[in-house]
């Protein structure tokens, strides 16, 4: 199965000491940062579909890029929309990041965990399409808790 190889294309990195071949944090930046623009057209489409289907289109989807911080390289992409604005919640969330003190890059979302994140090719960035779908998904499911579900158009409206 497709997930199983990045599985083992993450485990391969631990075994090995290194990511996609780069050894040195600045080799590994520059294929993360090529990571996020082959993963950059996956995250959108996938929060196209959540606000299509869940939001009734009334969301909208903005992506940080590639971006340093004290703590890392990451990159961003978020959906908010009114509902969730006016709750104070905050916007699902699909993150790439690649943190100062990791071995190797990881993908979570605002309200949920770590996933590996060892995309080189397009057609592995596609593969990760069923990962953020459960991101995204978990991200808005947990973001109900901290609302209610009032703040998810589908279900008032639909």
């Amino acid at each position: 199965m497709i997930h199983n190889e990045a599985l083992l294309r993450h485990f391969a990195d631990l075994r090995d000491g290194d990511h996609h071949g780069a050894r040195t944090r600045a080799e590994k930046e520059q294929v993360f940062e090529h990571t996020v623009t082959l993963l950059d057209p996956v995250a959108r489409r996938v929060l196209r579909e959540l606000n299509e289907d869940l939001l009734l289109g009334t969301g909208e989807i903005a992506a940080t890029g590639f971006t340093r911080g004290p703590d890392g390289v990451a990159a961003v992409w978020t959906l908010t929309w009114p509902e969730q604005v006016e709750a104070g919640v905050g916007p699902v969330t699909i993150r790439a990041h690649y943190g100062s003190a990791f071995h190797h890059p990881h993908m979570s979302g605002a309200t949920v965990g770590e996933w590996p994140l060892n995309v080189f090719t397009a057609e592995q960035a596609e593969a990760e399409v069923p990962t953020m779908r459960a991101i995204a998904a978990s991200d808005l499911h947990n973001l109900v808790f901290q609302a209610d579900y009032r703040i998810v158009p589908a279900t008032t409206r639909g």
